[in-house]
């Protein structure tokens, strides 16, 4: 990525000026960068070559590469400059099996070399801002578990009663601005809320990343990542890493204001004809996070029900033994 254009300020003062952001994302730095940060995270022990003398920078050198894919040095290089519009599936397959690639990353160098494709410059339609009225049903109809439904930008476009309960601090400006990066690094009830903050930046950055590779072009996305650029120095760090992540499955634990600690599993499912994600979060049944959890979604009934409770549930900040 481009952003952002910093001034320098160890000369003489200069007239402020505003940062500026590419109009999307530019490709060709995108892939150079996956690809030295991918080289460079490799040493010759980890791919079974011989080391001789003294290496002055860290990773493979670009020759060991191409070795190691069946390319020659002159086209290896042409790729890392950035050229991957041309390359075949089977020469993006040994690259990847070279580098070391896991899933998620084999993925996003796909993705990069067919957004090198001139015809990846056409608009595709449009990243889903609503949901529809099936797809509310469903969430409202999980009541023992916190659902959200997001876009590929990371807009949680809609909840259950319980996830807005569960992530309330999101949702406190109203469902519109509800984003899972805007919350995780701009809001600070987030480092409250997420036992490891560092975990959950990390996993945002990456989805963002992979997203950004699949849709270079999408200016309501480069938008959001310059936003987070400019605001949040953790951010610009995380995302220098270039680092990308499949975000299906997996564990949160949270300490919610409310009813304290909470180990909650979440899954994904995609609703690929709406380009949207569905997050569902549940509790291990018999567990004090599941009857955390229920006692959440009783606390979030009554206020949704305009019931005055005498005192919030005295739960808090208790471990979850398993």
């Amino acid at each position: 990525m481009t952003y952002p254009l910093v001034t320098r300020t160890d000369r003489a003062p200069q007239p402020a000026r505003k940062k500026t952001y590419a109009s999307d994302v530019d490709i060709k730095s995108e892939i150079r960068d996956f690809l030295t940060s991918r080289r460079a995270r490799l040493t010759p022990e980890d791919v079974g070559i011989t080391s001789f003398g003294q290496r002055r920078v860290p990773g493979l050198r670009r020759e060991e590469v191409a070795t190691l894919a069946g390319l020659s040095i002159e086209y290896y290089n042409r790729l890392e400059r950035g050229n991957l519009g041309g390359a075949s599936d089977a020469v993006l397959d040994a690259l990847a099996d070279a580098l070391r690639l896991d899933e998620a990353e084999r993925a996003h160098l796909f993705d990069l070399a067919r957004a090198s494709q001139p015809a990846s410059r056409k608009p595709r339609r449009a990243t889903t801002s609503n949901v529809r009225p099936t797809v509310q049903w469903m969430l409202d109809s999980m009541t023992n578990a916190a659902a959200f439904a997001s876009n590929g930008r990371l807009d949680v476009l809609s909840a259950n009663q319980l996830g807005r309960a569960l992530y309330a601090p999101m949702f406190r400006d109203g469902p519109q601005s509800a984003n899972w990066a805007r919350f995780v690094f701009l809001n600070r009830d987030a480092h409250e809320i997420y036992t490891d903050w560092d975990r959950a930046a990390k996993e945002t950055v990456a989805l963002l990343r992979l997203q950004a590779g699949g849709n270079p072009h999408d200016p309501a996305l480069t938008e959001l990542i310059g936003e987070l650029a400019t605001k949040s120095e953790e951010f610009r760090v995380l995302w220098a890493a270039h680092n990308v992540r499949l975000h299906t499955k997996g564990i949160k634990r949270l300490n919610h204001p409310i009813v304290g600690e909470l180990e909650l599993h979440y899954d994904r499912l995609d609703l690929t004809a709406d380009r949207l994600m569905l997050f569902v979060y549940t509790a291990e049944p018999g567990t004090r996070s599941a009857e955390s959890l229920q006692l959440l979604a009783s606390w979030a009934a009554s206020e949704a029900e305009g019931l005055t409770a005498s005192d919030p549930p005295a739960h808090r900040a208790r471990s979850d033994p398993r």
